[in-house]
């Protein structure tokens, strides 16, 4: 499986578009905005800054992608006043992979976000220029000591690769309690690889003292329903069993199929970060969602079969192309239902529920 040939969110603004189904990721986005706000501020107390330069690493497509930018803005503009001082302009990177729909982004999102801008903050907010950096954030994607501010949200539990030696995990998509020893090492270790490739990487491309802040999957300790940090893709795992049962998937397909999906510890992101020495860690802090969580606190109301269709359809928007690229489009609408049904099981019983951490660092 090349991930980045076949991971991507659903382009466009359809009904099963990323666009349409990304209120749980805003969330995420809206809970780590606290600790968001607290580093912007703190790194233009530190720096008298005329171009602040930032990254948003996993921007992907959809009204979340300037969400967090905008947040940013409202902080610079704040904290600015606070200390007397000019608001830098700002030059920010939107970085996904290259299947990424920046087409969306540019042609729709962007000239709004501009005119947001303009209303809301006028000649007083210094310019803000965007352009779209396509490429691995497990590769290197800026010069040397350029960027003081890096972003990621829901985008570092994806591996740059499959694990190798995972062929003993047979019959589901991903972690789960029926995956041998071998296999949850083998994960552990890709992780592992991967998240100490980001950092290095990271350190290189930005200044001394520059933040970053990096929302992902992680595994609980303390709630069994988020003991993998990825209980909704061990159920989109079922799903596909029971399709094999049925006989409407080659049971090799399944065999086949290893998703390049791992949600940490809070231990390993500690020790991992430590490791690698490049950065300190300010602020670990964990949140849960429920899988139906709303813009707000609260869950979807109304009829249970359409709690558990638009959760169902959140999860194909993100998932329906690295689905389909292995096992084929014909599947697809069927495997959704499915996915949905049991979506809604596990939101009666309230189990349906991920962990998540968001982290904050700064370059030494």
């Amino acid at each position: 499986m090349e991930v980045p040939q076949v991971l991507h969110m659903n382009g466009g603004d359809g009904e099963v578009s990323y666009f349409q189904n990304s209120s749980f990721q805003k969330k995420g986005i809206l809970a780590a905005k606290p600790i968001l706000q607290e580093r912007i501020a703190e790194l233009l107390r530190a720096n008298a800054l005329e171009c602040l330069k930032m990254a948003d690493m996993g921007c992907s497509s959809g009204p979340n992608t300037l969400l967090p930018l905008w947040e940013i803005i409202e902080t610079i503009d704040s904290t600015c006043s606070r200390l007397n001082q000019k608001s830098p302009i700002l030059q920010v990177f939107l970085n996904d992979l290259q299947g990424n729909d920046f087409n969306t982004i540019f042609r729709s999102l962007i000239p709004k976000f501009h005119k947001k801008l303009e209303k809301e903050k006028g000649s007083k907010f210094g310019p803000c220029y965007i352009a779209a950096v396509p490429g691995s954030f497990y590769g290197r994607l800026f010069p040397p000591h350029s960027l003081h501010f890096i972003h990621s949200s829901y985008s570092l539990h994806w591996l740059s690769q499959v694990p190798q030696g995972i062929q003993l995990n047979k019959g589901t998509i991903c972690l789960d309690k029926t995956s041998p020893p071998s296999v949850h090492q083998a994960y552990k270790d890709q992780f592992e690889r991967d998240f100490t490739i980001f950092m290095r990487l990271r350190s290189e491309e930005m200044i001394s003292g520059g933040h970053m802040v990096l929302t992902f999957l992680l595994q609980s300790n303390n709630n069994p329903h988020c003991k993998y940090g990825i209980e909704i893709w061990q159920l989109l795992g079922l799903c596909l069993k029971e399709m094999v049962d049925e006989g409407l998937v080659e049971e090799s397909a399944l065999e086949t199929c290893n998703l390049p999906l791992y949600a940490p510890c809070e231990e390993e992101v500690r020790w991992l970060t430590q490791r690698e020495g490049s950065f300190k860690i300010s602020r670990l802090e964990q949140f849960e969602l429920s899988w139906d969580v709303e813009d707000g606190d609260e869950e979807l109301g109304g009829d249970k079969w359409e709690r558990g269709k638009i959760v169902g359809s959140r999860m194909r928007a993100v998932a329906e192309s690295i689905v389909a690229s292995h096992f084929g489009d014909a599947i697809i609408d069927d495997l959704f239902i499915r996915l949905s049904l049991k979506v809604l099981d596990c939101l009666e019983k309230r189990t349906g529920l991920c962990n998540n951490v968001v982290v904050s660092m700064i370059k030494k």
